[in-house]
């Protein structure tokens, strides 16, 4: 089987998507002709590959630690896994690869995300899966090489332009009911006018 090679043109938020979506346009390419590919694509954020501004570093402490452990503590982040299947081509292809966006904060990619201030987001692309392509003997079967990856440096702007495609200028965080009752109470006896009121007065207190 010829080797596979995988390419990361360009990335885009996917328009009138139900949630948050950024869909990367993949290439693929073999000297081979190709009936069929089902992948499975890991994707990962390389934070090692850049460089952080000041404001940026104390926002990244809960991630790797302060500035100065970062020379062993800038490890890669999961971003998410999907599965890709590519229809048959000779030479190369092009598809999109949709991968969805969250304000999960208990996701480490997420606090990475909306840490940055702005320049690119560097990711790499994992690939595995099967092969199926045509032989003089029938339809021949292979696993995608394990060395299969290619590397993409995608500005940070994408994925806030992503998320403020369906959430506007707000964002969501998780908590549970009780954290929630509790801070109800707290609105209350504060008087505060709304949540956004309410959160502006517990963060003007000195950390």
């Amino acid at each position: 089987m010829n080797q596979l090679a995988f390419a990361v043109l360009d990335a885009a938020p996917k328009k009138y998507a139900a949630t948050p979506t950024i869909a990367f346009r993949l290439r693929i390419a073999c000297a081979q002709a190709i009936e069929a590919l089902v992948l499975r694509v890991q994707l990962r954020i390389e934070p090692q590959w850049r460089e952080y501004a000041a404001e940026e570093k104390p926002l990244l402490n809960d991630l790797f630690g302060t500035p100065e452990r970062w020379g062993t503590t800038l490890r890669a982040l999961s971003w998410t896994d999907l599965p890709l299947t590519v229809t048959g081509f000779e030479g190369e292809t092009t598809v999109e690869l949709p991968v969805p966006c969250t304000y999960d904060f208990d996701l480490a990619a997420t606090r990475f995300l909306t840490a940055l201030g702005g320049g690119d987001v560097p990711l790499r692309f994992l690939f595995s899966g099967a092969v199926f392509a045509a032989s003089p003997t029938g339809l021949m079967t292979d696993r995608v090489p394990w060395s299969s990856e290619c590397a993409y440096r995608m500005p940070v702007q994408i994925w806030r332009d992503a998320m403020r495609a369906c959430y506007g200028d707000d964002a969501l965080i998780r908590i549970n009911a009780e954290t929630l009752a509790r801070l109800q109470r707290y609105r209350a006896l504060s008087g505060a006018a709304s949540w956004d009121d309410l959160f502006a007065r517990l963060t003007e207190a000195p950390v």
